[in-house]
């Protein structure tokens, strides 16, 4: 009767240490499952803020383009501009729109 009481003590310490191990595991299992929740979510924020960003450069670099193309037009331009103050110092006279007849 002696080896059955402690058999049974026995048995009840070692299910109580099983039993605070697989809770203290499951903690932790949550706890890994909470953060990666977290993370998860802080990467989508990131991913969404980097998705704003790339759109906001797509749209500056099709301004910079815009104005590019307005200033290669004036450039065009002054460079026309120029040929006519040439021709003038060359003595040549103005050029104008072709009389009708």
């Amino acid at each position: 009767m002696d080896y059955l009481k402690r058999f049974w003590n026995w048995l009840l310490r070692n299910l109580k240490a099983y039993w605070n191990l697989l809770l203290g595991k499951t903690t932790i299992d949550e706890q890994v499952v909470e953060k990666y929740n977290e993370v998860k979510e802080k990467l989508e924020d990131v991913v969404e803020d980097i998705q704003d960003v790339a759109e906001e450069i797509q749209e500056r670099v099709e301004n910079v383009k815009e104005e590019w193309k307005d200033v290669k037009d004036a450039l065009e331009e002054v460079v026309e501009q120029t040929e006519d103050v040439i021709d003038a110092a060359k003595g040549k006279k103005k050029r104008g729109r072709p009389r009708k007849n």
